[in-house]
Parts: C-alpha cells; sequence; structure tokens
C-alpha cells in the first residue's frame, strides 16, 4: 500500500481533501474499478494465444489499489507524472503508464458530474480528449 493509502485508512475525514471523494465513495469506486479491471484481464487473456506458462514476468510495484489512487492524486492535485512517480516509489513511465491505463477504467465507473468537474481545467480537457 502506498502512504496515501495507508493514511486515508487512519484518517477517512480526510479523504475528501485528498483525493475529491468522500471515503465511503472511495472504497466502493476500488472495488469497482478492481472487479472491472479484473473482468478485461480476464477477456484478454481469453484472446492470447499462450506459449509459456502463465505467471511469469515482473510484478507491478503498486497494487490495484495504489494505482488507481495514482490516477486519483493526479487528477485532483494535477502534479506532474515525475512528482507522481516519486511520491508513490516508481518512475516517471510507469506513473504516467498506470495513469494512461486506469483513467478510462474509472471513467466508466464514475457519474458524468464528477467527470465535468474533472474536465473543467484546461490540462485535463487535453488529456481526456485522447480518451
Amino acid at each position: 500500500m502506498t502512504n496515501i493509502l495507508d493514511y486515508i485508512h487512519n484518517h477517512p475525514q480526510e479523504s475528501e481533501r485528498l483525493l475529491g471523494m468522500k471515503y465511503e465513495q472511495l472504497e466502493k469506486l476500488l472495488k469497482q474499478a478492481e472487479k472491472l479491471h479484473n473482468n478485461k484481464r480476464e477477456i484478454a487473456t481469453a484472446k492470447k494465444v499462450i506459449i509459456m506458462a502463465s505467471g511469469g514476468g515482473r510484478l507491478p510495484k503498486l497494487s490495484i489499489s495504489g494505482q488507481i489512487i495514482l490516477t486519483l492524486t493526479y487528477l485532483r492535485h494535477l502534479t506532474t507524472f515525475q512528482l507522481l512517480g516519486i511520491q508513490f516509489g516508481v518512475s516517471e513511465t510507469t506513473a504516467n503508464d498506470t495513469f494512461n491505463y486506469w483513467c478510462p477504467i474509472i471513467g466508466e465507473l464514475l457519474p458524468p458530474s464528477l467527470l465535468e468537474q474533472v474536465k473543467k481545467t484546461p490540462v485535463t480537457k487535453k488529456l481526456l480528449k485522447k480518451f
């Protein structure tokens, strides 16, 4: 877990200030996003032709919850990926890749009113046009 996620679990009242949503909403979003991620991964795995045994490769440094928190942190604070990488203990490229993976998934789960609030800033308008 990341320091932010640990902090939010210990201080649930700070969730809205840090990530823009209440603790209960965050817990619900984490569960739904993980479920959607697993469904998409199963579909992608079913389409692959696997030659080698499954389970190989490097494990991610961040848990699924940590990756979602990284994405929400970026959307809330619009910091650089370099700073996000330092904060979450990953490289700048990994922070960028993580955001680009999770942003559409979170976009499917959040109500349009919350996405409209995010889109109001010019920087995120450019990012969300990609999706």
